[in-house]
């Protein structure tokens, strides 16, 4: 793979998930060498004609009329590393800590931070040496992320403990088998390093990515689960639905049109299937396109904000001069975040309904519970408990929490979204679903292995599907631990097999 070249623009989502989840190598591009040096000597003349600073020639927070004299900004550095890293494990994960460092690295290129060449260095020299620093995953109220990627600064100085071959050591062992030099803090290092929402956005941008193949795997269980219902697939006609015109609903029709081609549904003189089915099947794929449409509002957002600076003060490079603001507010992205949880709320309560009905021979003509025909076992009697539960914390992490801050830092700092809350809990509802979608394929094929009368031919997708599914847990046909099966489901799910096949057949 191809080094990804670093300018402070353009940088994609597709980029950050190479980084975080491939070990793609960066450089940093020599233009951006050039603005980084252009905006060291704009803050620098200007501190030195006597315009008074945030965070450089002043404090930061409350302090921010606390004048720093020259001879006094290494210690201030200093000072604001250890007051500032203060965020609480659990720790993020490797892949997580690296989807942030490359934000941050790329948006400090634009030139409106005052960073030094040797700290943007060390985030590029720890990407590709693959040494990761521990970030506390808490700590964060989403005003920059402040408490918790402080601790970047940390690992840089060869100060703390980072992740590295697998295990974790002290920064200093890693930087010195990579030949990588400690960092000395100059200038506005920490605050630049401090001043970003990268925690945020990086989650996010993982969130995007592991939403995205959810919602495929989900679309192709669900066109599965219809073929295992015997039901009535007029709904997902193109024409049906480009007359209705959400972008997010037609998509995802167009997809289980795929999935399904060749399907028995497509007969129109197979047995006893109903005019019309419940919604959560017959506009299962609305769901999932209500979700899509918040994805890429989430997208839009995020995509901006990785390729904007979020310093207070910034320098503004074409008006030689710097300027207080708030551009670290992340408040439209984390409403699009809540957006999007409310929005893998209804697919939840969707994916949950289908399997009550998938249970129930009221709707399918099949045997309760989808036991066995012998009854050997009791089939899926008990599961709807597990996923009750499993709904009951999904609609508990849905609440907002991007309304709930307190003024900080004696009410200067009188306002916060908690956009990486809001991302960690709206990715735990992701998780819940790899659990239910992977029930509901269990259900769904057991409920196409249960169907009699030789008429039932699945598509060419949800055949592959359902081979699967049933390499990972046979039909249940005797009394054996349905507990091992769902994590076997869940395994298949996270593994994103399933994605793979939904990918093959678009």
């Amino acid at each position: 793979m191809d080094k990804l070249v670093l300018t402070g623009k353009g940088l994609t989502l597709q980029d950050i998930w190479d980084v975080a989840y491939h070990g793609r190598k960066v450089e940093i591009s020599e233009d951006a060498f050039g603005r980084l040096a252009k905006g060291r000597d704009i803050m620098q003349k200007l501190a030195d004609g006597g315009k008074p600073i945030y965070g450089f020639n002043r404090g930061v927070g409350q302090n921010k009329d606390v004048v720093v004299d020259d001879s006094a900004i290494d210690l201030e550095n200093n000072k604001m590393l250890r007051t500032h890293a203060l965020g609480l494990p659990p720790f993020n994960s490797d892949e997580e800590v690296r989807a942030m460092m490359v934000i941050r690295l790329n948006n400090m290129l634009i030139g409106a931070s005052c960073a030094t060449d040797e700290l943007a260095c060390s985030y590029r020299d720890f990407l590709n040496a693959g040494i990761t620093p521990l970030i506390p995953s808490r700590g964060s109220v989403g005003e920059a992320d402040i408490t918790t990627i402080t601790h970047l600064g940390l690992a840089f100085t060869g100060e703390d403990d980072v992740s590295y071959k697998g295990a974790v050591v002290p920064a200093t062992d890693a930087m010195e088998k990579e030949g990588i030099t400690p960092l000395k803090l100059r200038l506005k290092d920490v605050h630049t390093i401090m001043l970003s929402n990268s925690q945020g956005e990086g989650t996010a941008a993982l969130l995007v990515r592991e939403t995205e193949q959810l919602l495929k795997m989900s679309d192709l269980i669900y066109c599965l689960a219809y073929e295992g219902l015997n039901g009535n697939i007029e709904s997902l006609r193109e024409d049906v639905n480009e007359l209705r015109g959400l972008p997010g609903q037609m998509e995802c029709a167009r997809r289980c049109r795929a999935f399904l081609e060749g399907s028995y549904l497509h007969d129109e003189d197979r047995p006893d299937h109903a005019l019309q089915d419940p919604l959560t099947f017959r506009g299962g794929f609305t769901v999932t396109g209500a979700v899509t449409d918040a994805l890429e509002f989430v997208k839009k957002y995020l995509s901006i904000q990785i390729n904007s600076p979020s310093d207070n003060p910034c320098i503004l490079l074409d008006k030689e001069d710097t300027f207080v603001n708030s551009n670290f507010e992340t408040p439209t992205l984390a409403l699009g975040v809540e957006m999007l949880a409310i929005a893998l709320g209804h697919l939840s309560r969707t994916v949950y309904y289908r399997m009550i009905r998938l249970g129930d021979p009221a709707f399918t003509g099949l045997p309760r519970f989808l036991e066995p025909r012998d009854k050997s076992s009791h089939g899926y009697e008990e599961v709807q408990v597990t996923i009750s539960s499993l709904e009951s914390e999904t609609r508990y992490l849905i609440n907002p929490s991007s309304v709930d801050f307190y003024p900080i830092q004696g009410s200067i700092e009188d306002h916060s979204s908690n956009l990486p809350l809001v991302v960690s809990k709206c990715r735990k509802i992701v998780d819940n679903l790899r659990y239910m979608i992977g029930m509901e394929a269990m259900y769904a094929a057991q409920a196409v292995d249960l169907r009699e009368g030789g008429y039932v031919r699945l598509g060419k997708a949800t055949q592959k599907l359902y081979d699967a599914v049933r390499e990972a847990v046979p039909a249940l046909h005797d009394n054996r631990d349905i507990y091992g099966d769902i994590l076997k489901m869940y395994e298949l799910i996270s593994s994103e097999k399933p994605a793979d096949i939904a990918d093959s057949a678009l």
